[in-house]
């Protein structure tokens, strides 16, 4: 047994020792619901309440799970607690069925959900490893005061951890590797063509995030930050995308991130050319703060290939009002900062830097 492990089941104090059943009250109002190998980490999920905590042990567990209750902690022991994919649907009867169906049959591993007109409260999903499937390893909807912490999520065919019309998430020292898109994805609305949504303060700080197409993709938000991650090995370490709808993406800061070697060669997309060497790209924002990064070595030929890069819009709208500031670049190709963009007011002041294009601007 591992101490974290003893350390989990000396909390939860009289843990029932068999079955999925609630334990004994880890206080007067919360309880620890414990699941085995071979146990449904959903039933636990749909037992517990408010508060409660589902503590999954070590093991490989092929399910999807759909978070829906305020309040509750998912946590495992580590990186040795595992959800795959299932091979077969739950078959259990009433709510638990139609919401396994529905987050298995969206490719998610864990999904947290609110509803249309009331989002879901402080969640967390902590300490587990979530692979192999087919878009998402951690998926949260109309979510607030969303927490995933000390997550490993791999090998999954879109995002590893996707945030969609949230506030005040918190995204910390998680590990992303390997995800077909973005490690970390962060957007207003999916299906939509909307204005930038204000986050209320979401933070993804101190994460891990290596060989996915893009480490960090911010889209159609304000308000919020991206801080002391470490990107390396993707095709591009840090997006920030915004269009033409109002207000504008921006309103945010990206700063004291370890941006190097992103070097990964990725094919163009419907919305993207090919990308290559591409350490922080601004396109179509507005008011952002990019400072006290350390952007080294990224490399690469494609339109927004660089250290940081300020690029204008796809769809035709200029960046305007950002700042890039104390940044700290050296080897990038073609040039350390790179400025595209016909916005107004972009600046760039006290960067350690040898080259830029155009000329100037260290």
């Amino acid at each position: 047994m591992t101490k974290r492990l003893l350390a989990y089941l000396l909390c939860g104090a009289a843990l029932l020792a068999g079955g999925l059943g609630a334990a004994a009250p880890a206080s007067a109002r919360h309880s620890v619901h414990l699941v085995h190998p071979g146990q449904s980490i959903q039933q636990a999920v749909d037992a517990a309440e408010p508060g409660d905590t589902v503590l999954v042990l070590p093991g490989t567990y092929r399910e999807s799970v759909k978070v829906t209750t305020p309040g509750i902690t998912l946590r495992g022991t580590g990186r040795e607690t595992v959800i795959r994919p299932g091979t077969t649907a739950v078959t259990q009867p009433g709510t638990a069925t139609r919401a396994v169906v529905s987050c298995a049959e969206s490719g998610n591993g864990i999904c947290v959900i609110g509803a249309k007109d009331r989002d879901v409260e402080d969640v967390t999903v902590a300490d587990l490893t979530v692979t192999g499937f087919a878009r998402s390893g951690v998926f949260a909807m109309a979510s607030e005061g969303l927490t995933v912490r000390n997550v490993t999520s791999v090998k999954n065919g879109v995002w590893g951890i996707a945030v969609e019309r949230s506030v005040h998430a918190l995204i910390r020292h998680n590990t992303v590797r390997d995800n077909g898109d973005a490690g970390v994805f962060l957007a207003n609305t999916i299906k939509a063509e909307e204005g930038a949504a204000d986050t209320h303060g979401t933070l993804v700080e101190r994460n891990r995030v290596e060989g996915n197409r893009i480490g960090v993709t911010v889209r159609r938000l304000r308000n919020l930050t991206v801080a002391a991650n470490h990107l390396t090995g993707n095709c591009a370490g840090v997006f920030v995308v915004g269009d033409e709808n109002k207000p504008k993406a921006g309103a945010l800061s990206v700063r004291d991130n370890h941006v190097v070697r992103n070097n990964k060669s990725c094919p163009k997309t419907d919305r993207l050319p090919a990308l290559q060497g591409s350490g922080i790209v601004l396109t179509g924002t507005e008011k952002v703060l990019v400072t006290g990064n350390d952007v080294r070595e990224n490399a690469g030929a494609s339109p927004l290939s660089g250290g940081i890069v300020l690029f204008k819009s796809f769809v035709g709208v200029t960046g305007d009002d950002n700042r890039i500031s104390g940044n700290r670049l050296a080897d990038n190709a073609p040039a350390d900062l790179v400025n595209t963009d016909t916005g107004l007011h972009n600046t760039f002041e006290g960067n350690t830097c040898r080259a830029s294009r155009p000329a100037g601007m260290c």
